[in-house]
């Protein structure tokens, strides 16, 4: 088992801010050039070799859009012989071609990660700001298939595609994915223009996506709304019942949608325990600068001055995300919060603290259920 408080499981590594979509919901606000202050590449080898020596697992190299790094190969390669999982998510753009797709594989990239969030090419294309970017991903869909690498799904669930949620099921479920992450709308950058889900809406999806984690043959991830482990692990009890079954944070079942280390045909995996911004996981962006998650703009450290390691493990930012004790409001007396914790990311950009509580958790933690 990992000790989070030593190392995080997962590091994204934001490699630039260049990109020639413009998605509405753009954390970054990314743009086509390049920003100023972009890591070099000896400064992005120097990072990897950080990253492989605190023993994280699984390394993102994420934008912007990636492609736009020259080096991106060459980062690929030297991620994989410090012995890390690597994987990317390039942009639907012409730079996205068969031949960098298999270059990709060649350089020894684990997991190839695209973006779709929604299931027509109208609604899709729109989400993400140019026309064509449908066509392009189904496109890449075949490429990374014919590549023999494994293909994950990205897709952003806000207002404009609640509607949608199962015909994009079906849809993704078609695709040969072995992994999907779904990731809930944290209103920062361009997302705080847009509408995000009710907690009622939240648990209309959980249900959704419930059924897909109990019955796919592909790894189900949920990015931002944390939650959802509180409701899956309610339906199991519920399903199994609580006489026969131990919640799997005391030591019960393995469940198939949220800790696996090796996913199917050999891809990435979930990580062995719950992970939150700061916990089991790190965001560097594209200047060096340390976040606890991309969504949570509140910086540690650079790594130009500080190791990333001592930023992780003893910021006071980051100590504080890993304490379940210190969450407030209906979080701080939930009975999930070592497994949930709510997403702390929504919690600040929401409240200006990212202690408070999750403000899109429709659930109402069992201390306050009892009458006095």
């Amino acid at each position: 088992m990992m000790d989070f408080n030593q190392a995080p499981f997962i590091v994204i590594w934001e490699t630039t801010q260049a990109c020639d979509l413009a998605c509405v919901h753009c954390r970054a606000k990314a743009q086509p050039l390049p920003l100023p202050g972009e890591l070099s590449h000896e400064e992005g080898l120097a990072l990897l070799d950080e990253i492989a020596d605190m023993g994280a697992k699984v390394c993102v190299l994420s934008g912007g859009d990636p492609l736009k790094r020259a080096d991106l190969l060459s980062l690929i390669r030297h991620g994989k012989s410090r012995g890390l999982r690597m994987a990317t998510i390039p942009a639907a753009t012409p730079l996205l071609t068969r031949d960098v797709v298999q270059a990709l594989k060649d350089a020894g990239l684990d997991q190839m990660a695209l973006s779709l969030d929604a299931s027509t090419p109208e609604a899709h294309d729109r989400f993400r700001g140019v026309e064509g970017a449908f066509q392009k991903t189904m496109e890449a869909v075949q490429w990374v298939r014919d590549a023999q690498l494994p293909l994950q799904i990205n897709s952003v669930m806000t207002q404009h595609n609640f509607d949608d949620v199962d015909q994009l099921i079906e849809l993704v479920q078609r695709l040969g994915v072995v992994f999907w992450e779904v990731f809930f709308l944290v209103p920062v950058g361009r997302g705080a223009d847009i509408p995000g889900l009710s907690a009622d809406q939240y648990e209309q999806v959980f249900a959704k996506i419930y059924r897909v984690v109990r019955d796919a043959l592909f790894i189900v991830k949920i990015t931002e709304a944390p939650h959802f482990r509180r409701y899956y692990y309610e339906q199991r009890l519920q399903e199994v019942g609580t006489d026969t079954a131990q919640p799997a944070w005391k030591g019960g079942e393995r469940s198939q949608g949220l800790h696996q280390l090796e996913g199917p045909r050999g891809s990435i995996g979930q990580a062995p325990q719950a992970v939150n911004a700061g916990k089991g996981f790190v965001f560097v962006a594209y200047n060096g600068e340390v976040y606890p998650s991309g969504f949570l703009p509140l910086s540690a450290g650079n790594v130009r001055t500080i190791p990333l390691r001592t930023i992780y493990q003893i910021s006071p930012l980051f100590q504080a995300l890993r304490d379940p004790n210190r969450l407030k409001g209906r979080c701080g007396a939930c009975e999930y919060r070592a497994i949930c914790g709510g997403s702390r990311s929504r919690a600040y950009a929401v409240t200006g603290d990212y202690l408070a509580e999750e403000p899109c958790c429709a659930d109402v933690p069992h201390c306050a259920r009892i009458p006095p």
